[in-house]
């Protein structure tokens, strides 16, 4: 199935007005943090940054501008349109549905002033509100192809959905694991690591911690074993999950960047050991999944027209036009 030239259009509408909203709140911490630098150290996870302003987003806001300008781009031209609509709202879903709680709490007031949560709040609702238009749209717009000019939406090939199923199934048992780590070494942060609350520090518009660790493990082995299966759906929910845990990577290796880790690796703790290998691996599992899922799979044969009768002898053949043949047979047939 493929969709209709108004769906595209209305799919690629409602990414611009996601990407509009989130690039809003990036331009409003540049501006407030008056250099890129401070804001990328106070993304990166500093933890000796001394900031005068609380950002109110993350590295992953970026990530998501990006899907969402890829995402409109794709509505309007990607034979896989609708599984990439489907993909981009799910996430936008799940990502900003904490917000909704989190943003109204009493533990924000001394950290963000009570418009900035209010303007904060609304753009939640209008993006829930897209998201959901996103899915809706990809679902009431399909058609079949219309003749063979028309592709079918490309799936992942074999041997990239073979190695974006090891990369994001390591990658999410990884994740998993230091998850069951944190909750066993730090049992009084739960429940806020995962719903909010006052335990635990974040953004205005980020999720909990663990609500975004637990939806990266999902998301991670979703799309790991939809590309193993070869399903259309593999190549967006992939990407998606490529890029956060590359942008994953990039902050922790920056980390271990700035703080000489690797020039004192021996001397670390093994768990610390582990985390700086975690951080490579998922910057480099990140972008492997990133190049073998870009490039679709071979072509699938489009599926011929459902109406039409066939040419010469015997009953009719979809998708090839001629002359229906008697309804009885001649005499002495």
């Amino acid at each position: 199935m493929i969709l209709t030239r108004g769906a595209r259009v209305t799919g690629a509408v409602l990414c611009a007005v996601l990407a509009l909203i989130v690039a809003g709140w990036l331009v409003r911490d540049l501006r407030a943090a008056d250099d890129i630098g401070a804001l990328w150290r106070y993304w990166a996870g500093y933890y000796d940054l001394r900031r005068p302003m609380m950002p109110v987003t993350s590295a992953y806001d970026v990530v998501l501008f990006v899907v969402y300008l890829v995402a409109a781009v794709a509505a309007l031209r990607s034979s896989a349109a609708a599984a990439v609509l489907v993909a981009t709202g799910a996430v936008t879903i799940v990502l900003r549905l904490p917000g909704l709680w989190n943003i109204g709490e009493s533990r924000m007031d001394a950290r963000f002033s009570d418009d900035l949560r209010t303007r904060a709040l609304l753009c939640f609702f209008a993006a829930l509100a897209a998201a959901i238009a996103l899915i809706i749209t990809a679902g009431a717009g399909r058609r079949p192809p219309g003749d063979f000019s028309e592709r079918l939406p490309a799936r992942p090939g074999q041997g990239a959905g073979v190695v974006a199923f090891l990369f994001l199934g390591v990658a999410g048992v990884v994740v998993a694991a230091w998850e069951i780590r944190q909750a066993v070494r730090l049992p009084e942060l739960y429940p806020d690591w995962i719903v909010g609350g006052d335990r635990i520090t974040q953004g205005l518009i980020d999720p909990p911690p663990g609500w975004f660790s637990a939806v990266l493990i999902l998301l991670c082995l979703f799309a790991g074993v939809s590309a193993l299966l070869r399903a259309v759906h593999a190549r967006p929910f992939g990407l998606i999950a490529g890029a956060l845990l590359l942008v994953g990577g990039v902050l922790g290796v920056a980390r271990t960047v700035h703080y000489e880790l690797l020039n004192h690796f021996g001397d670390l703790r093994v768990e610390d050991q582990l985390n700086v290998l975690t951080w490579f691996f998922e910057l480099i599992a990140g972008a492997v999944v990133l190049l073998v899922l870009a490039r679709p799979g071979p072509e699938e044969p489009t599926a011929p027209p459902a109406l039409g009768y066939g040419q010469g002898y015997g009953y009719p053949q979809p998708g090839v036009y001629g002359p229906p043949p008697p309804s009885q047979p001649p005499p002495g047939w």
